[in-house]
């Protein structure tokens, strides 16, 4: 009678497997983890919100900021918050990916953030 036990074939690939880095701990092709500059971010940020607010006609309060050369632009993200370079590439992507109306939501009165740019999220008030 054959005991119950995984092949050798399938041991290898298991270890290879979890031997790997885990997706996002690295940079991509080649690249280093570099953390994410706050003020070209946040500039680039309002940058494209502006275009895209331009785009889809939109004339909220978050566009008008987005828009106003005057607007400050933060120098630092929150304490504890050290998103990657990475990071902010795929969050600006993705709001120039947004259709006009899953747009409006990102920039509405109580603005709904992009998951690709909640890189930072606020602690929950029941914290432990």
């Amino acid at each position: 009678m054959k005991a119950n036990r995984p092949s050798i074939g399938f041991v290898i690939v298991l270890a290879v497997f979890s031997a790997a880095p885990t997706v996002g701990d690295v940079g991509g092709c080649n690249e280093s983890a570099t953390n994410l500059d706050a003020r070209k971010f946040f500039s680039a940020r309002l940058s494209v919100e502006c275009s895209r607010c331009k785009e889809c006609d939109f004339i909220t309060a978050a566009c008008k900021r987005a828009c106003d050369k005057n607007t400050i632009i933060p120098s630092t993200f929150p304490a504890g918050c050290q998103p990657l370079e990475h990071d902010g590439q795929v969050c600006l992507r993705a709001l120039e990916a947004l259709s006009c109306s899953a747009f409006e939501d990102a920039v509405a009165t109580s603005p709904i953030v992009p998951t690709e740019c909640d890189f930072c999220p606020e602690p929950s008030e029941a914290g432990p």
